[in-house]
């Protein structure tokens, strides 16, 4: 990146030479040189202009240091005030910062997203709906929302990419907690920043180095008024502080928000978008184009990588799928058993008892502790909620061992007793926790749990009932 003098933008000629040994900072902008040449004319330091102003220290040191290369207009104005300066001098300053604005995007390089570990199956649809609304923006806070293990951090990362090849900045933030599927790519100091951000939006403390009001407004300066996405992984289902974060988004209108978590948020302008697992093949259909029989057998190979499908091993893949509901993090932790078991024997044990295939062998990986967190997930539900999905596990067919065939919406009404619309709302629940699939075919929605639920449930009442 060339240096660029302070002459090569035209200010008030009331303006004086800084001070020898005071010249622009390294790798500076127009912008940034003129905002230290004033500065250091009227002998404020970083911290007074940061007082004067009401922008951070941070914000402004980027902004001299050319970080940060397309400041928002209220930001420009507020620092004209502190700098007193004329209508000439203001004009130029305001010249600058629309010269940064449009000159490269405000980036060096646009941040990318992190590097995946792992293909990803079946989610094509899921991919272009999510990238489409965002690069659009007809979305600006999208919270991909399902159970442990469905591979929410996984879309995200496609969804990113896909969007960081149009040119688009991608910042990424993993709360604690988040799977480790992918590669950072950001330096220090961004993480640092957006970890402070995080803190900010959730008042879960101060960032690294006690500054995270600093830290979120200096990303927002950063940011600017340019198009930008934000994601936010594995998200608390709490939700953020709403002055915060609506200030963020009227602070970068051109950011999107991103964000995984295992519940909604509950904040106005939040579209939802439910990851349910992947679709399992149907009786007779060919399993080796499913994508979740895909799924499964990359982690077989995994395992065992001598591993080969004929059509009987395609056909046991298929059943394993059905009986885990094609949920990518039971099919990872079942594969994990098959250092020890063969295919034939991990279908038998599944039938007899799928809870204790549900984490990951090795005790690492996307499936380790599925079990633990299904329940814990599960245990969150209000009491409503919670007693449907006592009620659908215990009825009739709602059984282990063999697949949920599903129930409309009026057998649940008669189960349960509760009038249509009470049920209606406890189902909903249940549907966007995870635990419950929703199928529509031909004009008729059917409703069932999901196989590692019912597993998980019938584990926990059986061990409640052993422990009276």
């Amino acid at each position: 990146m060339n240096t660029v003098a302070v002459q090569s933008v035209p200010f008030s000629s009331a303006v004086r030479p800084p001070a020898p040994g005071a010249g622009p900072a390294q790798d500076s902008t127009p912008l940034g040189s003129l905002i230290r040449a004033h500065r250091l004319r009227i002998g404020l330091t970083q911290r007074e202009l940061a007082d004067l102003s009401t922008i951070s220290v941070r914000a402004i040191r980027d902004l001299e240091q050319g970080k940060a290369r397309r400041p928002r207009t209220d930001t420009v104005r507020l620092m004209a005030d502190a700098l007193r300066l004329g209508p000439r001098a203001r004009a130029a300053l305001e010249a600058a910062a629309q010269q940064g604005r449009g000159s490269d995007g405000g980036w060096a390089e646009p941040p990318a997203p992190p590097t995946a570990l792992h293909a990803m199956a079946g989610r094509a649809g899921e991919v272009a709906v999510l990238a489409g609304e965002l690069a659009a923006a007809t979305e600006r806070l999208v919270n991909v929302v399902g159970l442990a293990g469905s591979g929410k951090t996984r879309l995200a990362l496609a969804v990113a990419e896909r969007l960081h090849g149009t040119g688009l900045p991608v910042l990424w933030h993993a709360f604690p907690g988040s799977p480790a599927e992918y590669l950072s790519c950001h330096d220090r100091e961004l993480t640092d920043r957006l970890h402070g951000l995080a803190a900010d939006l959730f008042g879960c403390g101060p960032g690294p180095d006690g500054a995270a009001a600093g830290d979120a407004a200096a990303l927002a300066e950063l940011l600017g008024e340019g198009p930008a996405l934000l994601v936010l992984d594995g998200a608390p289902a709490a939700a953020p502080r709403m002055d915060r974060l609506t200030g963020l988004l009227r602070a970068c209108p051109g950011l999107r928000l991103l964000v995984t978590s295992d519940a909604p948020w509950g904040v106005p302008g939040e579209r939802i978008f439910l990851l349910s697992p992947l679709e399992v093949p149907e009786e007779g259909a060919d399993p080796g184009a499913n994508p979740a029989v895909r799924v499964f057998l990359d982690h077989v190979r995994r395992a065992r990588p001598e591993f080969t499908a004929g059509p009987a091993e395609l056909e046991r893949a298929a059943g394993v799928c059905r009986v885990l509901d094609g949920h990518p993090g039971a099919l990872a932790a079942a594969a994990s058993w098959l250092v020890v078991y063969d295919l034939t024997a991990l279908c038998r044990a599944l039938d007899e008892d799928p809870a204790a295939l549900l984490d990951h062998l090795g005790g690492a990986g996307g499936g380790s502790g599925l079990r633990g967190a299904l329940l814990e997930r599960l245990g969150r539900l209000p009491e409503g909620p919670r007693a449907l999905l006592d009620a659908l596990c215990a009825a009739p067919g709602g059984g282990l061992p063999g697949p949920d065939r599903g129930r409309e919406l009026a057998d649940l009404t008669a189960l349960t007793g509760l009038a249509l619309p009470e049920c209606g709302r406890l189902l909903r629940e249940l549907l966007l926790s995870g635990a419950v699939r929703a199928e529509h075919r031909d004009g008729t929605s059917r409703f069932r749990v999901l196989g590692p639920v019912r597993a998980a449930w019938a584990h926990r009442a059986a061990a409640t009932a052993a422990a009276r």
